[in-house]
């Protein structure tokens, strides 16, 4: 199954969902083929930079049966800057959403994570956006698909403007989504597990279950503040957050 998703990534050609062929597959299993991908990821000679959370919000986790969170790798050669040109053809199907990213100053690894613990390793949060993508046939995920495919992982762009946590509420934090310059959506921090820093607390945990750390200068992707948006080459998206700055996308063919 992660050499299907390996080859989905390759060639562009999506996948059938895993769970049409065996409806009981779950985290466990979709965890499994997510830590083989990556492994074939590596050797190719990617480098892990950070993790991303999804399913961080009520909506989406009533939306896949769910109550926790999951997680993925981020990998170095999914990451851009701000206002970088990110080619459509690269992506099978994707969509774009809002998130708040936390650098960590320090390593940090489960279990006992406290949220307090979490804020003392952050370095600084900024603003980012992260386009989704599935490997999958017409987004047609459940628990164990998304999982095993990186949690549906695309692409982060992220600001180099990073704030100082203890100027921030991140709970508090706006954002205003637009698409060549039209509002298509907007959202706040609490919309991450109704707290960002909990996230990156709750992924610690998580990860150092399975003997895995944060380590410092990764980035944490805390999980979409709105519905994703499906994006187009042609298109420039904007997102805008109260006391982070701004981070630009422009896709391309």
């Amino acid at each position: 199954m992660a050499e299907q998703l390996y080859e989905a990534r390759r060639t562009g050609v999506p996948v059938q969902p895993f769970t049409d062929a065996d409806p009981t597959l779950g985290a466990d299993e979709g965890y499994l083929i997510q830590q083989e991908l990556v492994r074939l990821l590596l050797a190719d000679g990617d480098r892990i930079v950070g993790h991303k959370v999804g399913l961080t919000s009520r909506p989406m986790q009533r939306m896949l049966g769910v109550d926790s969170p999951d997680f993925a790798p981020v990998l170095e050669s999914t990451v851009y800057s701000d206002g970088a040109e990110v080619s459509a053809g690269a992506f099978i199907q994707p969509k774009i959403e809002a998130e708040i990213v936390f650098v960590l100053g320090s390593r940090l690894q489960g279990p006992g994570v406290t949220v307090s613990d979490a804020r003392a390793a952050v370095a600084g949060v900024g603003a980012s956006v992260e386009i989704v993508d599935s490997r999958v046939v017409d987004w047609r995920i459940r628990l164990a698909d998304t999982i095993a495919d990186l949690a549906s992982s695309g692409a982060v762009a992220r600001s180099s403007r990073l704030a100082p946590l203890s100027d921030v509420d991140t709970r508090l934090v706006g954002m205003v989504m637009s698409r060549d310059g039209e509002l298509v959506d907007t959202g706040a921090g609490a919309a991450a597990l109704g707290d960002p820093v909990g996230v990156v607390a709750w992924l610690a945990n998580t990860l150092g279950a399975r003997g895995v750390a944060l380590e410092e200068g990764h980035l944490i992707m805390t999980g979409a503040l709105h519905a994703a948006v499906p994006m187009s080459a042609g298109e420039t998206y904007l997102a805008e957050f109260d006391r982070l700055g701004s981070i630009t996308v422009r896709v391309v063919d």
